[in-house]
């Protein structure tokens, strides 16, 4: 085995066992901040095998700023749950869009 080989596959070790740490990534925020009225978004024609997940205002740590709606390839068996936002106690709760 060469040492190039040898790195890539040390490299490749490394980057899997930091995989599940990405995936485990906070679905919610709270803040004090409301977020702006959702955007009008034209939703294009259906597209077979996929969902349309509409656009939502995200937290970036400073402000809201707007993500675009997009499709997503559809999973048999479970549905969208679309990004939302709810006033909870007098603070504003975000909850991730995920699958069910």
């Amino acid at each position: 085995m060469t040492i190039k080989t040898a790195l890539f596959c040390a490299a490749i070790g490394v980057g899997a066992s930091l995989t599940p740490g990405i995936s485990s990534a906070r679905t919610y925020i709270d803040i004090d901040v409301a977020p702006p009225a959702p955007r009008v978004e034209v939703v294009p024609h259906d597209r077979r095998g996929y969902v349309w997940a509409p656009g939502y205002w995200n937290w970036s740590g400073h402000r809201h700023v707007w993500v675009k709606g997009h499709y997503l390839r559809e999973r048999r068996g479970h549905h969208w749950v679309n990004d939302n936002w709810e006033q909870r106690d007098g603070r504003w709760h975000y909850e991730r869009g995920h699958w069910n």
